[in-house]
């Protein structure tokens, strides 16, 4: 089925909307913080929206739909509720540290801090690794972007890369963490939109709202439950401590979002807000889903359950819309990730490279320069991304691999109850944890939550064990940080 007319009208628009938002923000920057940081001005409800809509992606839709056809209601505990409980649990924690730290510390980067908690080696390490390996993973969410555009409008996958990077690259070089936070809260209003819209059909084909009570007795057995294998408890709490780590600013571009608020109480509400959103919108967002294998029984491929329910069920127009907010997620997800790695590379890389670009010299020609020149370095990984093949998929396991890895020494190390945790802490724990990685990747260890979650625990009982080896060996400048960040 082809795209009509209008539909490709309400995609162009969304677009174009894009690119306004980049011109807009432009003159809202002055400096490299207004770029980075937004100044530290971040409203709550814009950060909260934002760091609920940085965590989607088209995945959702593709491969999160599948297992939502596959395995049901399991999905939206061990995934939504996850996420929703870690953020809200941690609200005064995390999201205060890093209020502090960009206060308190002056820091725009989520990894600046890491210099005088641990060292400049340990820094240097993690901030490299993760810039290399988001320049693949983030090429990689283009070329998905390029597919999904494929499939709807017959739009070759070079073109599609060009089309969606090209105007995210604009928009993003131009108008910095504004463009961003703004395009985000776009984006989730298109997403709400086309959610609502997506639920009522369905709803509708089912026989009434009743259904939303009734489906589950019709779903194949086991897709109305809590739990279905592999999906067990032991899963669903690893992966909980896997999200606490991740969406607290294990992922950096979600620190962001807190290091860019104004106060602590404004982080703390931009958390709930986010958190509260995982738990009650996804609810709504998935119903679709989870009711396809009624609607659309014996899929052979239940990834496509979303698409084929996308052009059956909507209108002309609407079918736009829906299209519209799956490159919104992803869009989203690219963009955010883009700004906090230039971020990276500007504030903590180049000024170990060279003097001259040293904190308090970073100007905003050289923060847009830096966007400019990582978003061009994925778009060209992104063309090449047939020629990549396995090696593409391999590096984008290895960055999830990493997430958890890197993620326990930034988080735990803002703990003062793990002050003694050191640089020898945080350097073993990332090596033990990929080397665990390796182990999950070619031995069978016997179920898929500790294939998920061994890198991570390995990782969290390296970085406890050698700080409890060096806890005479604190130095008095790690003191002082963990005291101020941790005291009003």
């Amino acid at each position: 089925m082809e795209l009509s007319t209008i539909d490709l009208i309400v995609i162009g628009v969304f677009f174009l909307l894009m690119l306004l938002i980049g011109v807009w923000s432009y003159f809202r920057n002055n400096d490299a913080e207004d770029y980075f940081v937004a100044g530290g001005k971040l409203p709550w409800w814009l950060s909260g929206i934002s760091h609920h809509v940085s965590g989607y992606s088209g995945a959702v839709f593709v491969a999160y739909a599948g297992l939502a056809y596959t395995h049901g209601f399991s999905l939206y505990i061990w995934w939504a509720l996850g996420i929703g409980l870690s953020v809200v649990l941690s609200a005064k924690i995390f999201p205060v540290y890093w209020v502090r730290l960009r206060k308190r510390f002056k820091i725009q980067s989520p990894l600046e801090f890491l210099a005088t908690r641990y060292n400049l080696a340990t820094q240097q390490l993690m901030a490299w690794s993760g810039v290399i390996l988001k320049l693949f993973d983030i090429g990689a969410k283009w070329a998905a972007i390029a597919i999904l555009l494929n499939v709807f409008t017959g739009i070759s996958l070079t073109y599609g890369i060009l089309i969606s990077g090209g105007i995210s690259l604009l928009y993003i070089t131009f108008g910095g963490l504004w463009a961003v936070i703004i395009t985000d809260f776009a984006q989730f209003i298109v997403q709400i939109i086309a959610g609502l819209v997506m639920f009522y059909v369905v709803i509708e084909k089912l026989g009434g709202i009743e259904s939303v009570f009734t489906v589950w007795d019709q779903l194949p057995e086991g897709n109305g439950d809590a739990f279905n294998e592999p999906y067990t408890v032991g899963f669903a709490l690893l992966f909980l401590f896997i999200n606490f780590l991740s969406y607290n600013g294990g992922q950096w571009n979600l620190a962001t979002r807190y290091i860019s608020s104004p106060s602590e109480q404004e982080a703390t509400k931009a958390a709930r807000l986010s958190g509260i959103l995982y738990i009650i919108w996804p609810l709504i967002l998935f119903f679709p889903m989870w009711a396809a294998p009624v609607i659309l029984p014996g899929l052979e491929d239940p990834t496509q359950s979303y698409g084929i329910l996308t052009m059956e069920l909507l209108p002309v127009g609407l079918i736009g819309l829906v299209i519209a907010s799956l490159f919104a997620n992803t869009m989203s997800m690219t963009s955010s990730d883009i700004n906090t790695i230039s971020a990276v590379i500007t504030r903590d890389i180049l000024p170990a490279l060279n003097k001259k670009f040293e904190h308090g010299k970073t100007s905003l020609f050289t923060a847009r320069i830096t966007t400019f020149l990582f978003t061009l370095g994925t778009i060209l990984v992104a063309l090449q991304f047939e020629k990549f093949g396995g090696v593409l998929g391999l590096i984008i396991s290895w960055f999830g691999a990493l997430v958890g890895p890197i993620a326990v020494p930034m988080l735990f190390g803002l703990i003062p109850m793990f002050k003694s945790c050191g640089p020898k802490a945080a350097i073993g724990s990332i090596l033990v944890g990929l080397l665990a990685f390796v182990i999950t990747k070619n031995v069978d260890v016997g179920s898929l939550a500790l294939e998920i979650g061994l890198p991570v625990i390995c990782s969290t009982i390296t970085y406890i064990l050698v700080g409890f080896i060096e806890r005479d060996n604190v130095p008095d400048k790690v003191k002082q940080m963990l005291e101020d960040v941790s005291h009003e």
